[in-house]
C-alpha cells in the first residue's frame, strides 16, 4: 500500500506543477492532481520551489491553510469518485454539485466531511467510518 511521507506529497504537487510549466507529460495521477492545482490558483507560489515547500510551516497557529493537505484531499476523492467507494459517493456528489452548480464547490463539501470523518477516527482511534462519511456527503446534498 502506498504511503507517502509529508515530503513525498510535497515533492508530488511541486512536480507536477513543475512539469506543467514545462510542457512535460504527466502521469495520469499528475494529471488528476493538476486539474485540482489548476483550480487553486492561490496555491500556485506555494508549489513553485520544492526546497521552500518542503521547509514550509503549515502548523494551524500560522493561520495558513495548508495547500499540499488541501490537494490531496481533493486528490483522494477524485479517486473515491473515479470508483464509487465508498458505494453511492459518485451519486451523491452528483447530487451536491447540482446543489451548487458546481463540482468544485461539492468537492469543498465533500473536504469538509472527509475532514470530519478523518478526525473523529482519530479521535477514537477507530477505522473511517464510511456510512457516516457517505451520510454526512448526503445531509449537505440535502438528501
Amino acid at each position: 500500500m502506498f504511503n507517502p511521507s509529508q515530503s513525498d506529497v510535497r515533492r508530488f504537487f511541486c512536480e507536477t506543477w513543475r512539469k506543467h510549466r514545462a510542457s512535460e507529460p504527466l502521469t495520469p495521477l499528475e494529471a488528476m492532481a493538476l486539474d485540482w492545482v489548476q483550480q487553486h490558483p492561490e496555491y500556485h507560489a506555494d508549489l513553485a520551489s520544492a526546497e521552500r515547500a518542503l521547509a514550509a510551516d503549515y502548523a494551524p497557529e500560522t493561520g495558513r491553510e495548508n495547500p499540499f493537505l488541501h490537494l490531496s484531499m481533493h486528490l483522494a476523492i477524485a479517486e473515491q469518485l473515479s470508483i464509487d467507494q465508498p458505494p453511492g459517493i459518485r451519486a451523491a456528489f452528483d447530487a451536491l454539485a447540482r446543489r451548487h452548480d458546481s463540482t468544485h464547490r461539492a468537492a469543498h463539501e465533500i473536504i469538509e466531511c472527509l475532514g470530519e470523518t478523518l478526525w473523529r477516527a482519530q479521535r477514537e482511534r477507530l477505522p473511517p467510518d464510511g456510512a457516516a462519511y457517505l451520510e454526512c456527503i448526503r445531509r449537505r446534498a440535502g438528501g
